[in-house]
Formats: structure tokens, sequence, C-alpha cells
């Protein structure tokens, strides 16, 4: 043997894979994003997650701690505490979002855990403190309508993940939502609260009044009715200044008056339903004209 050759490498073991490991791709669960690339997640999973990452689900989290606290409180009988814990819930629930798009921070795993908080501090926590402050002297139809909105809540969560990477959703690319939001859907169910905190008269306490209340607003949140999102409102220029007034002054009266302007809140929600219909059904015949209308043109052009 000459004595200058260098000495064999040693050969390379392959690492020893797992029974049945062929069968599973090599990364489990979501991507954060849909382009996002295999070998940059590993190197990022790696490094760690930023605070930038890490903000929006704390928010979410924070949301789902006030929403499951509102219901320790219900147990102790303070009501007012309770659904403003609920209602502290939705203003986080509508930061979230905005603060992950703010800080380009969107996964689906921020998806999924929103639609979980959801679900809990829309879903659940609403339905057991409203069968704790009125339902339960109705046990039995009063617990199943609670069902029924807890239920309901749920459904239309799931609903929402199964379509959001669907392209065709007539209602969204219209500006407008389908169903009525499970945090809305929550303040509406609080209603009668309100008017019976500052009222102080027993009819909205009502057990079968609250019963059909709790399954009507359990039934808009499944429907698929068009319902008006509130991000694709664009008010016209010249009523801007007076809008942003009113603004200003619905925050002021929600620190003085917090029941009265939650109630006459929902009640505008429900009033609004009837034109957010009309004004779909007007976009849908348009739309309608101009597809029958781009049907026609190439037959034309043909003869």
């Amino acid at each position: 043997m000459n004595a200058s050759a260098p000495p064999p490498s040693p050969r390379k073991r392959k690492p020893r894979k797992l029974p049945g490991a062929r069968f599973f791709p090599a990364r489990l669960g979501p991507k954060a994003a849909e382009d996002e690339d295999e070998t940059e997640g590993r190197e990022a999973n790696a490094r760690g997650l930023t605070l930038r990452a890490m903000l929006p689900n704390a928010i979410t989290a924070a949301a789902l701690c006030s929403g499951l606290t509102g219901i320790r409180f219900a147990t102790e009988g303070q009501w007012a505490f309770a659904i403003g814990l609920v209602v502290l819930a939705s203003v986080l629930d509508g930061i979230d979002g905005r603060v992950a798009r703010l800080l380009n921070a969107q996964s689906r795993f921020g998806a999924e855990l929103d639609s979980l908080a959801d679900s809990l501090s829309f879903g659940v926590a609403p339905a057991l403190i409203l069968f704790m402050w009125s339902l339960n002297d109705w046990p039995t139809f009063g617990w199943f309508a609670a069902l029924a909105f807890a239920i309901c809540c749920a459904l239309r969560l799931a609903r929402f993940n199964a379509r959001i990477d669907v392209d065709d959703q007539p209602h969204k690319s219209a500006g407008f939502l389908t169903g009525v939001p499970a945090p809305v859907g929550a303040g509406l169910a609080f209603t009668p609260f309100y008017l019976w905190h500052e009222t102080g008269y027993e009819l909205f306490r009502d057990p079968t009044l609250m019963t059909a209340w709790l399954t009507v607003i359990a039934i808009l949140m499944i429907s698929n009715m068009a319902t008006i999102s509130w991000a694709s409102l664009r008010p016209r220029r010249s009523i801007r200044l007076p809008l942003i007034a009113f603004t200003g002054l619905a925050f002021a009266a929600l620190l003085l008056e917090p029941w009265w302007t939650l109630a006459a809140i929902s009640i505008a929600y429900l009033a609004l339903m009837p034109y957010g219909l009309v004004k779909y059904g007007r976009i849908k015949r348009r739309r309608r004209l101009e597809a029958s209308a781009g049907a026609r043109a190439p037959n034309a052009d043909a003869q």
C-alpha cells in the first residue's frame, strides 16, 4: 500500500427511519403560509418564533381568557362583569386580526387558534352566562336553547375555516358576510340583558322569551343570508366628517352609558339586515345581467 495515499473516508451511515415513516410527509401540520418554502419553515423553527409573530396570537389568548373569565363572574352572580368581559373579548378579537395583517404575521395556526377561541368566548361562554342568568328557570328548553347557540356558533366557525381557501365566495366577493359573525351573535344574544339592566323590567329576563331570542340568534349565525361587513362600507366623502364626529360621540356614550349604547348598536344592526339583503340582491341582479351580456357577446361576434 502506498504510504502517501490518504486514508479512505469512512462511509456515512444513512439515518435510520422509523417504521412507517415513508407513509408520512417530512413535515407534519399546516404551513404558516400557503407559499411558504419547506427549507425556510425548518430554519424558522430552528431559530424560534419572533415576537412579531407571537403578538397576534397573544391577543387571541387574552380574548379567550377574557371570555372564559366571564363564566367565573357569572357563577358568582356578577352579571355586568361577566357580560362586560365577553364584550371585551369581542374587542380583542377585532384587534388580533388587524394586528396580524399590520405586522404581516398571518398564519394558519393563528386562524385555527382564533376560531377555537371564538367558539369558547362567543359560543360556550354566552350560552352558560345566559343560562345562569335566565334560562335555568326553564331548565329543559332553556338548556336546549343554550346548546343550540353554542353548537351553531361552532358550526359557523367550522364553515368559515372550510371556506378560508375557497376563491368562489359570492358574498365575500361582493363585500358581504354569510350569516351573523360569532362576536356579533354574542352581542345580540345579550340584548335582553342590556335592557333588563337599565330598565329593571323582568320581562326581558323571562326564560320563555330568552329561549326564543337565543334560538333566533343561533339560526342567524348559521344562515346563508348576506350580512353587512363593516370593513366593506364606503361612506361618501360628503358625510365623512359628520360620521367621524358621530363615532366619537358614540364612543363617549359607550363610556357613560354602556348598556344603553350596546342595546342601540344591537338594534341598529338588526335594523340594517333588510338593507343588506336588498343591497346584495341588487348586486346579484347586476352580476347576472353582466354575465348574460358577456355570454351574448361571443355569439354576436361569431355571427
